[in-house]
C-alpha cells in the first residue's frame, strides 16, 4: 500500500512541462500574424472580388454568369490543307467572345517512331492491293506521301509537331441568342471543313480553359505540325484597301495594295514626316500625279523648285516668285466671292486680322519674354486703323454689296496712310524696305498670277531665307481667298512647313486654315523634315491631332523618341521607322495604320525622281536630244522617252539616207541608159 499512496501522490503532482524552443515561439508568433492577416484581408474587397460575377449557374451545356448565357466549343478536326488566316472570319465577328490556343509540343523522336508505323502499314496495304490487283487507292497514297514529306521536314528541323487545342466560348443575353450564335459559329467553321462540337457536362471546364489562366480543362488537342498552327494564328494586320481613291504603296505587311481616298476622312488634311532624303517629296509628287487623275485640283508651295517637272510633265502652271519676277501676290486681296452668309464687313475685318499678323512678321520687334516679333499697344492700333483706311481709300467699306469690282490697295497704300498719321513714323521707316528699298519687289504690286489650272505650283527657292515665311504666307492667305470664292475638290501641298512654324501669327494661321479647311472640300498636307521643331510648337501639334492622314517614313534617332510618344507608336513601329528603307515607313488612315512601302511605275519615277543622280542623267539625255535634233526636249519626258525618240529620228534619217540614194543610183542608171541609146 505505502507504494500505491506513493504513487498516487505522484499522480496528482503535475508534470513540469518542456521548456520551448525558440524556434517553436517564432513560428508560433507567425502563425498568429497570418492568421490576424487573413482574418484582416476577409474584409477586404480585392480584385477578384470585383470581377467575379454575382451567380454562377452550371448547366449541362452552357453557364450562366450573372444573367448572361456561356458556352464553350472546341475544335474537332482539320482538313488537309489550312489557308493561312483562316481564323480571321471568327475573330472579325461581330460578337463576344472568347478564344483559348494550347500548344503542346512533341519531341521529334517519339512523333518520327509512331509515323514510321504508319508508313508500315501504308506501305504494306498498298503492296497488298498491287497483289491482288485491285484498284489503286488515291486516299492511301496522298497520305503516304504526306507522312514521308511530314518525316523529311521533321528529320530535317523545317517542322516540328505539336499537339494543339482550340477553344471558342460564345456570350449572349439569352438561351435562344446563344443557340443562334453557336449555330454561326458551328457553320462558318463548318465552311472551312473544321468540325466544332460543344461540351456536355463540360462547360465549365470549358470556361476556365478560356480564361487568361493558361488552364487548359477540356484536353481535345488535335495532332498538328507547324505550318497549319501558323496559318491559325490570330494577328493580323489592318487593311487599307478600299473601292475608292489612289494607291499610296504596298502593305509591308501582307503585300496588299493601300488604296485611300483622303476624303473619304473626318478630315482630308495630311502630315509628311521625315528625315532628309527619306522620300518624303516622292511620296507627296505620287499622290499629287495619282490625285490629278482623279479629277482634283493641286495647289503647291514649292521651296527648292522640286515639283517643276512635274508642272512640266502634266501642263500645270509653274510660278516662280522673286524679287525680280513678273509674278506678283497682294497681300491685300481680298476673296473673290462672298459665300452665303458672310458679310463685306466680316471679310474685311477678317483680311485686317491677317495682315496684321503679316506686319509682325515683316516689321515686327521682339515683344515679351519669348522676344516674338510683334507691336506695342499703340503701334498695333495705328497699324490696325491704317489697314482699314487703306481698303477705304479704294472705297472698300462695310456697305458694298459684292467685292466683285473692287481693286484692292497695295502696300504703299498702306506707306501713305502712315506717313499721315501722328505716331506713324517709326512704322513707315521700317515698312519702306519693302516698298521702297531692296524688298520693295515681291509684295508692293496687285496680284499677277493666275490659278485656274488644275496643278498650280509656287516656286519660293529664288527668294532669300528672310523673305520666304512672309512670301509663303502671304501665297497661303492668297490660296485661302481662291478656295473660298469656289468649293471644288483641292490639296494644298506646303512642303517645308518648318518655315512658317517659326513665327507664331504664320503657324497660327496655318493651324486656323487646317481647321477650317473641310469645310472648302479642301484637304492641307504638311511635309517638314525637322520634325522636333514642328511637334514642340503648340499649333504644330495641334495641326496633327485634326490631320486624318499621317505618313512617318525614316526618323532620325534624335527625334523617334517625340515622333514615338506623338503618335503612341510600339517600341517595334519605333525601330521600324529608324531602320526603314527609303520611301518606307508607317501610313495612319484615322484609327488604322500599316507599315507601307511606296512604289512607283517606271514613267511615274522618271517624273517625281528627286535623286540627283537620275537628275543630272536627264539633263543629259536633254542635252544630247537637242544637239542630235536640233528641237527643245519635250516637256516631262524621261530619259529613256528622249533616247527613243532620238532612235525613231535617227532610223528615220537612215531611211530617208536610202531613199535618196536609190534615187540616185536611179538617176545615174537613167543616163546611162540614155548615153548607150545616142551611141
Amino acid at each position: 500500500m505505502p507504494i500505491e499512496i506513493n504513487k498516487a501522490k505522484l499522480a496528482r503532482r503535475p508534470i513540469p512541462s518542456a521548456p520551448q524552443k525558440p524556434t517553436d515561439a517564432k513560428a508560433m508568433e507567425e502563425r498568429t500574424a497570418l492568421e490576424e492577416e487573413r482574418i484582416y484581408r476577409a474584409g477586404v474587397a480585392t480584385i477578384r472580388d470585383l470581377i467575379a460575377p454575382a451567380s454562377f449557374q452550371v448547366n449541362p451545356r452552357s453557364l450562366i454568369l450573372s444573367g448572361v448565357h456561356v458556352r464553350t466549343l472546341f475544335v474537332i478536326t482539320y482538313p488537309r490543307n489550312l489557308n493561312l488566316g483562316w481564323s480571321n472570319s471568327i475573330i472579325n465577328m461581330n460578337r463576344t467572345f472568347d478564344i483559348g490556343m494550347y500548344f503542346y509540343p512533341i519531341k521529334a523522336p517519339v512523333i518520327l517512331k509512331q509515323l514510321q508505323r504508319r508508313v508500315g502499314i501504308m506501305e504494306a496495304g498498298i503492296s497488298e492491293d498491287n497483289e491482288k490487283v485491285r484498284p489503286r487507292d488515291p486516299v492511301k497514297e496522298t497520305a503516304l506521301r504526306d507522312i514521308e514529306s511530314l518525316r523529311d521536314d521533321l528529320t530535317q528541323g523545317i517542322e516540328h509537331f505539336f499537339q494543339f487545342a482550340f477553344y471558342i466560348t460564345i456570350y449572349e443575353k439569352d438561351e435562344e441568342s446563344l443557340g443562334k450564335a453557336t449555330e454561326e459559329v458551328e457553320s462558318m467553321f463548318g465552311s472551312k471543313l473544321i468540325f466544332t462540337k460543344a461540351g456536355f457536362y463540360q462547360a465549365e471546364q470549358g470556361f476556365n480553359s478560356t480564361l487568361p489562366l493558361s488552364l487548359d480543362e477540356l484536353m481535345i488537342y488535335y495532332n498538328l505540325n507547324t505550318s497549319p498552327i501558323a496559318a491559325s494564328f490570330p494577328f493580323v494586320s489592318a487593311e487599307l484597301t478600299s473601292d475608292n481613291g489612289i494607291l499610296y504603296g504596298i502593305n509591308r505587311h501582307n503585300n496588299s495594295l493601300i488604296l485611300f481616298d483622303r476624303f473619304s476622312l473626318q478630315n482630308a488634311n495630311m502630315v509628311v514626316f521625315a528625315t532628309s532624303g527619306a522620300g518624303k517629296s516622292y511620296t507627296v509628287k505620287l499622290e499629287i500625279l495619282r490625285s490629278l487623275m482623279m479629277g482634283v485640283d493641286v495647289i503647291v508651295i514649292d521651296p527648292e523648285m522640286e515639283y517643276k517637272d512635274l508642272s512640266n510633265a502634266v501642263g500645270g502652271t509653274y510660278i516662280n516668285l522673286s524679287l525680280a519676277s513678273e509674278a506678283k501676290v497682294n497681300p491685300f486681296d481680298l476673296p473673290r466671292a462672298v459665300g452665303e452668309g458672310t458679310k463685306v464687313d466680316d471679310i474685311i475685318r477678317s483680311a485686317v486680322i491677317t495682315l496684321k499678323g503679316l506686319m509682325r512678321i515683316m516689321i515686327g520687334t521682339p515683344q515679351g519674354e519669348k522676344g516674338q516679333p510683334g507691336f506695342t499697344p499703340e503701334e498695333d492700333s495705328l497699324l490696325d486703323r491704317a489697314i482699314i483706311e487703306s481698303y477705304a481709300k479704294k472705297d472698300i467699306t462695310a456697305d458694298l454689296v459684292d467685292l466683285e469690282e473692287i481693286e484692292p490697295p497695295i502696300m504703299q497704300d498702306l506707306q501713305d496712310i502712315l506717313e499721315g498719321m501722328i505716331g506713324g513714323k517709326d512704322l513707315v521707316a521700317r515698312l519702306k524696305k519693302y516698298t521702297e528699298g531692296t524688298f520693295s519687289g515681291l509684295l508692293n504690286s496687285p496680284t499677277t498670277v493666275e490659278t485656274n489650272n488644275q496643278l498650280v505650283v509656287f516656286s519660293v527657292r529664288d527668294l532669300e531665307d528672310e523673305l520666304r515665311p512672309m512670301a509663303v504666307y502671304t501665297i497661303v492667305n492668297y490660296i485661302w481667298n481662291v478656295v473660298r470664292s469656289e468649293r471644288k475638290k483641292r490639296i494644298l501641298c506646303i512642303d517645308e512647313a518648318w518655315w512658317l512654324m517659326q513665327y507664331e501669327d504664320s503657324a497660327k494661321f496655318i493651324f486656323a486654315l487646317v481647321k477650317r479647311a473641310r469645310k472648302y472640300f479642301l484637304g492641307v498636307t504638311t511635309i517638314t523634315q525637322d520634325v522636333n521643331d514642328f511637334l514642340r510648337s503648340q499649333y504644330g501639334q495641334a495641326i496633327v491631332n485634326n490631320s486624318a492622314l499621317q505618313v512617318l517614313l525614316k526618323q532620325s534617332p534624335a527625334a523617334v523618341d517625340l515622333v514615338k510618344k506623338t503618335f503612341n507608336l510600339t517600341d517595334g513601329e519605333k525601330y521600324l521607322l529608324l531602320e526603314s528603307a527609303v520611301g518606307e515607313g508607317i501610313f495612319f488612315a484615322g484609327a488604322r495604320h500599316a507599315a507601307i512601302k511606296v512604289v512607283a511605275s517606271y514613267t511615274e519615277d522618271q517624273i517625281v525622281t528627286t535623286n540627283p543622280q537620275q537628275l543630272l542623267e536627264k539633263e543629259r539625255a536633254r542635252g544630247d536630244f537637242e544637239k542630235a535634233t536640233g528641237e527643245a526636249a519635250p516637256a516631262g519626258a524621261s530619259k529613256s522617252d528622249l533616247d527613243a525618240i532620238e532612235k525613231d529620228i535617227a532610223s528615220k534619217q537612215a531611211a530617208a539616207k536610202a531613199v535618196l540614194s536609190t534615187e540616185d543610183q536611179g538617176k545615174a542608171e537613167a543616163e546611162r541608159i540614155k548615153g548607150s541609146l545616142a551611141m
